[in-house]
């Protein structure tokens, strides 16, 4: 590796990054105290978000995109026997592991919208399309897949310290500054343009706003 920094993180996927892991204690804590109408809230936020990542995913930058990071398992055996290496951006498992974190996400924040209280006074935007006893149901499977969530969440936290302690390579920083020592290979992250994330970000609002208030 050499002393030049390269750009390796955009400062969407950086800032969506941070803002989840804002959001999930805050959606745990908000919930402990029966604050219910602002954990709704965080919630729509939430699913806003994963919106915007969903489709960041698909027109962002290189390294944003799950076509650049997402590998077979051939590739992700070699990786785990130490026969894949200088991968620029998430390596084989971490890449996974971050769609994986993702979709749970999603489908945490989707399921919500269908929920309700037990008193019926706070629920999310679409639970008056199904029943009572249904939106008391997927509350249920709600709390499951949020504690599914921080099982996984706790392994990414377990690897970010296995890196940096064992492997002394820092995952923490670039997701701060957005760059890292360049790889001998010169790569660097394709930046997409301004047009596209204001693109992403319109869909993703204007979805969210659908669900919520129009559906």
């Amino acid at each position: 590796m050499s002393a030049a920094k390269v750009r390796i993180w955009d400062l969407p996927t950086r800032l969506f990054h941070w803002a989840i892991a804002i959001l999930v204690p805050a959606l745990w804590w908000t919930h402990r105290i029966d604050r219910i109408d602002l954990h709704i809230v965080l919630g729509e936020i939430m699913l806003g978000l994963i919106l915007f990542r969903l489709i960041w995913g698909m027109i962002g930058s290189s390294t944003a995109r799950f076509a650049g990071f997402l590998r077979g398992p051939r590739t992700m055996l070699l990786y785990v026997r130490g026969r894949a290496t200088g991968w620029f951006g998430h390596n084989p498992i971490g890449g996974w592991s971050a769609l994986i974190m993702l979709l749970l996400l999603a489908v945490e924040a989707g399921i919500g919208l269908f929920v309700t209280d037990e008193d019926g006074l706070e629920s999310g935007s679409l639970s008056h399309l199904i029943d009572y006893d249904s939106a008391r149901i997927l509350a249920h499977r709600h709390e499951t897949i949020f504690y599914i969530l921080l099982g996984f969440i706790a392994l990414h936290v377990l690897a970010i310290f296995y890196y940096l302690l064992v492997r002394r390579d820092n995952l923490i920083a670039p997701m701060v500054t957005g760059t890292r020592p360049a790889p001998e290979s010169g790569e660097a992250m394709i930046a997409a343009p301004l047009g596209r994330f204001l693109i992403a970000a319109a869909l993703a609002a204007g979805a969210t706003l659908a669900l919520v208030y129009l559906v």
